[in-house]
């Protein structure tokens, strides 16, 4: 189960279930990084300053780790800042947006997977070309079942990214 610390502080779930989620049904660059484990991270939209703070402290702790891949939508600004910064360090990634590939891909994403380092997966197909609240709790579930470990910076009590990782059977909080 999901839950809160009082004061805050980020939390870490392991799924201890074995479960065979559907592969992408779409997917655009190094393509090998799927094979690979993989840290999912999770933040709500709304965010207190200090978790942006210390998940800010958090991102280059990933600088150079081959034993693990940065995964998420990549949709909330905390989530998209962290995006930034994995790009900027050359820590290897998967955009998993809640919907189908997009049609164009940003161009500094473009050097970054001709380097081997980002990968688009998504569960969607071409016809979903919308992002909704519905998708990106679906696409939450599907990441969450695919990764070996997972980082949930906040979520909001009561909010929808609680409610999609409420089944994630294990938590246990990391320092940072």
């Amino acid at each position: 189960m999901l839950r809160r610390c009082l004061d805050g502080a980020i939390q870490w779930l392991e799924s201890t279930e074995y479960m065979e989620p559907p592969i992408p049904s779409a997917w655009s660059g190094f393509v090998a990084l799927w094979s690979r484990p993989k840290l999912a991270f999770f933040c709500s939209a709304k965010c207190p300053g200090e978790i942006l703070l210390r998940v800010l402290k958090w991102v280059p702790t990933l600088t150079g780790r081959d034993d693990v891949v940065l995964a998420s939508g990549f949709h909330t600004p905390v989530e998209r800042e962290v995006l930034r910064l994995a790009l900027r360090q050359k820590t290897p990634v998967i955009v998993c947006p809640a919907r189908g590939l997009p049609k164009v891909i940003p161009p500094e994403w473009c050097a970054q997977m001709d380097e081997g380092r980002l990968l688009i997966a998504t569960q969607f197909f071409a016809a979903a070309k919308r992002i909704t609240a519905i998708r990106s709790e679906q696409r939450n579930r599907w990441l969450a079942a695919h990764a070996e470990q997972i980082l949930v910076a906040w979520a909001t009590p009561g909010g929808r990214l609680e409610a999609s990782l409420r089944d994630v059977p294990f938590v246990k909080r990391i320092p940072l």
